[in-house]
């Protein structure tokens, strides 16, 4: 299909690195990563990655620990079908392909393999879009103006000329879908959309996914959600909304730290809210915080503040202790870091 493109539509569609391109086609036995707690943009390219490489030569396989995976997006593993690492195929890999994932501490590697050095001198080809990536990898390939981690693998395996099916198209889909909030937020680029367009028609099922993702919610999910709605508080005159969850209302609905992620859109969406946060005790004594801002407010840095990082709009942190103490501190610090910020 021939498409006319301006110049700036052409600059806008990222170049994959010639020294990635050559670290891949150099693994027989790499195992894909991405991060702890995967939403659908780490899983979507984790799976669509691992789906690409596999043949008589390539035998991908990817980290998904026990217990890190959602009730809602356990379809995707399904859906993909691919092979899960063992602690076998981790000391067997010739590469680590890490997806989507900022920190090599952050690699949904489990709890037993993050306390080695589970990668051991063999190469890490590091692929992701936040714009606090550390770098970590033996080759770097970091997009910070891509809107997903799964539009930059879609560019890739177009570079590579590897095939994409339907199952990988719609894993793609819905890594750029979720990321972009339904092609709603500013980080939406015209080349998010046109590579969403060309999943579609490579067969992308774009009503499967949104009944799976958008409407088909557990009772589970159900409760928790509630207990976010009514947990939900405003302050500093409703430019600031954040809402939480303890470790026993989380399990007590019915769900685990994995099920944590798209709650963080019920502060955000009240009118005037400015920085929106979710606390969440997915574990004992150790609260997870999902911030996300609008307009000009920036939240990398309050992020970084508590040890995270991410986007300018969208970051988080991980602080070691409970619900109630983190709560005392952040929130203060949130206030103050949203009156730097003109209206």
């Amino acid at each position: 299909m021939n498409r006319s493109l301006t110049n700036e539509s052409v600059s806008a569609v990222p170049s994959v690195p010639r020294e990635l391109l050559d670290a891949l086609q150099r693994s027989c036995s790499p195992v894909v990563i991405a991060h702890v707690v995967p939403d659908a943009d780490a899983l979507g390219s984790m799976l669509a990655t691992a789906l690409a490489m596999a043949c008589e030569h390539c035998r991908p396989t990817v980290s998904l620990p026990q217990g890190s995976l959602s009730q809602k997006l356990a379809f995707m593993v399904e859906m993909a079908c691919a092979q899960v690492a063992t602690p076998a195929h981790f000391a067997d890999a010739d590469a680590f392909i890490v997806l989507d994932t900022a920190k090599k501490d952050r690699c949904n590697v489990g709890p037993d393999l993050r306390q080695t050095n589970w990668s051991a001198g063999r190469p890490i080809l590091n692929i992701d879009h936040h714009q606090t990536n550390t770098r970590f990898g033996t080759v770097n390939w970091i997009e910070p103006h891509a809107a997903s981690t799964c539009e930059l693998v879609y560019h890739l395996l177009r570079t590579a000329a590897l095939p994409i099916s339907p199952t990988m198209a719609s894993l793609l889909y819905a890594g750029i879908q979720t990321d972009t909030l339904g092609f709603s937020l500013p980080t939406t680029t015209a080349s998010s959309l046109r590579a969403a367009a060309d999943l579609v028609e490579l067969g992308a099922d774009v009503g499967d996914l949104g009944e799976r993702i958008c409407r088909s919610q557990r009772k589970s999910e159900f409760d928790l959600l509630r207990i976010v709605y009514d947990n939900t508080r405003v302050v500093c005159d409703g430019q600031v909304a954040y809402s939480s969850a303890s470790y026993d209302e989380i399990h007590e609905a019915g769900c685990t730290a994995a099920d944590i992620d798209d709650q963080i859109n019920v502060p955000r969406s009240l009118d005037g809210v400015r920085l929106a946060m979710l606390l969440t005790e997915g574990r004992k004594g150790k609260t997870r915080i999902n911030f996300r801002s609008s307009g000009v407010v920036t939240v990398t840095d309050l992020a970084a503040e508590f040890g995270g990082g991410g986007h300018a709009q969208a970051s988080g942190a991980i602080l070691d202790c409970g619900l109630r103490e983190a709560i005392d501190r952040v929130i203060p610090r949130a206030v103050e870091h949203v009156k730097k910020f003109a209206r």
